[in-house]
């Protein structure tokens, strides 16, 4: 019988996702290679690892996008399997063709279902024809102003222009006229075409009142497809999440049992195998909703449903792709609620990155309170990558109770020498959209109205 898990890791990542990673192989006796850029050297994943080697590369980020190396480091290290985490080259078709082809195990589902899911326009195409509703019509992607313009006709405006290589909210654009539309085309397309490699477009229908909700899934070997609930994004900064919560407050559970028919029609659509995670924009007014995305790896907000399942999506990541099945006695139950806050290096007013030294860090302890967290003090917040430094989780036996305790939370934990987004996550922990639970993904640009409002009044 084979092995439930890997012999050796290799996590080709950093930060708080490559601790968090280490951390579940170690518990399962599986050794673990670390990789890093020397601006990485100090960060407390490294040392945590049974082995660590040094990555080259013109940049930082070229290091741990150099697939090749990272390959040839794992081979030479004695690696058995990589696991990519999330950004940098997990959802990246080649390397995930080249681990599988130098006789690894990859982590994650196959090279040719991220092809397919990474193409926003050929995920549409194959989910549409599995029933899963989508906005607009189901056809190649837009080559020119007039098609686009034509698209809006059909769909009603406001519509959003769309990459469809984007992702983390970049390559978005609303147009809520011919002329702006036209402009937001060509500026999409241009920017695509510099960003991802392909200048490929498509246009949907914009939801002013939209829910950003989404399906964690686990896809076995056998074909079927189990679900682990659903997370609430919506609350985000120029469409990047700021915090999530699971269960979703205030969702009809037809609704949410519709949300799972279709996640489970998308991922059996292209045989889906591993953790990954079906995204929709729910219409907040009619509770219509369509396919957004699927994410081809674990999730930033993963422990949300860790917390309100009683499980290890790592360890189920490393069972599937080991063993074709997720561990045995698997049984995981819905229960409580969980609170996702992302505590960021950057201006709390503009969200702009702070980089810097850390002085003081001292996280927040006691019931429910987890922290995922890629720094410590007397570590550095350098430019060249995201600026997520944490992030905190809390667990309660209802959303009150969980909601109590991530403000807490925030409040709580202390850093010192940069500027974090701490302030305004309490801000927003504390408004009146979010403590309802009635919300959209327009909540942050409301709170910030609001403080504007207020500080012109006192003016």
């Amino acid at each position: 019988m084979m092995n439930s898990f890997p012999d050796c890791l290799l996590v080709a990542n950093r930060g708080e996702i490559a601790r968090r990673i280490i951390s579940t192989a170690g518990k399962l006796g599986v050794r673990t290679v670390a990789v890093y850029h020397k601006v990485d050297a100090d960060l407390p994943y490294i040392g945590e690892a049974d082995h660590a080697v040094q990555l080259e590369g013109d940049t930082p980020v070229q290091a741990y996008l150099d697939g090749a190396q990272i390959v040839r480091i794992a081979q030479q290290a004695g690696a058995t399997a990589v696991h990519p985490g999330y950004g940098f080259l997990a959802e990246n078709a080649d390397f995930a063709r080249l681990v599988a082809q130098s006789g690894l195990t990859w982590v994650g589902p196959s090279a040719e279902v991220i092809e397919v899911m990474g193409d926003k326009v050929e995920s549409r195409r194959v989910v549409a024809a599995a029933g899963v509703p989508i906005s607009g019509d189901v056809g190649a992607a837009l080559e020119t102003g007039d098609e686009a313009v034509a698209e809006a006709g059909r769909l009603g405006y406001p519509v959003m222009v769309k990459a469809s290589a984007g992702g983390g909210g970049i390559g978005m654009a609303v147009a809520h006229d011919e002329d702006g539309l036209r402009k937001a085309f060509e500026n999409t397309k241009s920017m695509a075409a510099r960003s991802f490699g392909s200048d490929r477009v498509f246009v949907e229908r914009y939801v002013s009142s939209a829910r950003h909700v989404e399906i964690q899934i686990l896809g076995l070997e056998d074909g079927s497809i189990v679900t682990l609930g659903e997370r609430d994004c919506s609350t985000q900064r120029r469409h990047q999440k700021l915090i999530e919560e699971s269960p979703a407050p205030h969702l009809d559970p037809a609704l949410r049992e519709r949300l799972v028919e279709s996640s489970i029609a998308a991922a059996q659509a292209v045989g889906y195998r591993n953790a990954g995670t079906v995204e929709f924009l729910l219409d907040a007014v009619t509770g219509d909703f369509v396919f957004l995305e699927m994410n081809t790896r674990i999730q930033v907000e993963h422990p949300i449903t860790e917390l309100t399942h009683g499980v290890d999506l790592v360890e189920q990541q490393l069972s599937i792709a080991q063993s074709g099945t997720t561990t045995p006695g698997f049984a995981p139950v819905s229960h409580g609620h969980a609170i996702e806050l992302r505590i960021c290096a950057e201006d709390p007013k503009r969200f702009f990155p702070r980089p810097g030294p850390i002085d003081v860090w001292q996280e927040p302890t006691g019931p429910g309170i987890r922290v995922d967290a890629g720094y410590t003090a007397g570590t550095e917040v350098t430019p060249h990558f995201d600026s997520l430094l944490a992030k905190v989780c809390a667990f309660g036996a209802t959303r009150d109770e969980a909601h109590a305790r991530a403000l807490a939370a925030c409040r709580e934990f202390v850093i010192e020498g940069l500027v974090t987004n701490k302030p305004f996550l309490e801000d927003v922990l504390g408004s009146e959209e979010f403590t309802s639970g009635r919300y959209d993904t327009g909540v942050v640009e409301k709170i910030q109205q609001r403080q504007k409002n207020l500080a012109r009044r006192s003016a």
